[in-house]
């Protein structure tokens, strides 16, 4: 049934995506995604004004990079970000190249192993970064027990298919809001692996530092695993030259203490691995506020 709260513009962006994604998926596996990528570079980027959000965001994060390298960013980014939602759409194609591959690695990996073994809850604090459900697909694939909370997308045409696209990915998802709160604590409780992003500005947040800025930073990962005693480990999905395929790095646990504390060295972890990745975090973001 048609959602009626879905705007003709929604629904109008809504038949251009899947128009552009049917003819991508035309193409075998291994062209679709760089092409996706180059959509958005080329197409969807300056239409949506992220080229300006990227040089903003850059200029107050890195003033220090040559102008040469901010433009460079401005393609590479959106790039990223289109390759990314073509391998969401790519179901089996992407998730049984994840899992045949095995990516997992990392100082965290022993962790995460003996936190199933004993039955510990698990919190995967992620950003948007490489392509986040390259992590999901790979925990997947071992069978460990997975799940997300997910933020309905404010475009409810597009949401009708994205939520089951990512969903085919691994289970169990958690929408964000009142719906899917219980269900996503009584998850955890019972020893589930919850991924939660924690790299958006959040109005209600704490006043943390990333990149040397003050930006609000959600504390719920840090909460949630003080309250149920979970393991809190940094997780990220980072693209290979290849533009296909991902190593999934497991960070080194975060250390029980304050969730300030706990929070900030999370923004300090991924700004190391930022840094060394620049053209994989989605700058688009309006993270300083």
């Amino acid at each position: 049934m048609r959602d009626d709260r879905s705007t003709l513009t929604d629904r109008l962006a809504n038949g251009a995506f899947l128009a552009v994604m049917g003819l991508a998926r035309l193409l075998p596996y291994h062209r679709r995604i760089p092409a996706m990528g180059w959509v958005f570079a080329h197409v969807i980027a300056p239409v949506a004004g992220w080229r300006r959000r990227i040089r903003d965001n850059l200029a107050l994060a890195r003033p220090d990079l040559p102008a040469a390298e901010v433009e460079a960013l401005v393609r590479a980014v959106p790039d990223n970000a289109g390759r990314s939602l073509a391998e969401i759409y790519s179901g089996d194609a992407f998730t049984d190249r994840i899992r045949r591959a095995d990516p997992l690695e990392g100082p965290g990996l022993p962790a995460l192993e003996a936190a199933l073994d004993s039955h510990r809850p698990v919190i995967l604090a992620c950003a948007h970064f490489g392509n986040y459900d390259a992590m999901r697909a790979a925990l997947a694939g071992r069978g460990w027990p997975v799940g997300a909370l997910y933020r309905p997308m404010n475009n409810e045409a597009f949401n009708r298919h994205y939520v089951p696209a990512i969903t085919a990915i691994a289970e169990p998802l958690f929408p964000r809001g009142r719906s899917g709160l219980s269900a996503m604590l009584r998850f955890l409780k019972g020893g589930g692996w919850l991924a939660l992003g924690f790299d958006q500005f959040d109005r209600e947040g704490a006043e943390l530092r990333f990149f040397d800025l003050p930006t609000r930073t959600v504390l719920t990962p840090a909460e949630l695993a003080r309250r149920y005693d979970a393991l809190l480990v940094p997780i990220c999905g980072i693209r290979q030259p290849d533009g296909l395929s991902f190593r999934v790095h497991v960070g080194a646990p975060v250390a029980p203490d304050e969730p300030r504390v706990m929070m900030q060295a999370l923004n300090d972890d991924l700004e190391m691995l930022v840094r060394r990745h620049m053209d994989q975090w989605f700058w688009v973001h309006r993270r300083w506020k």
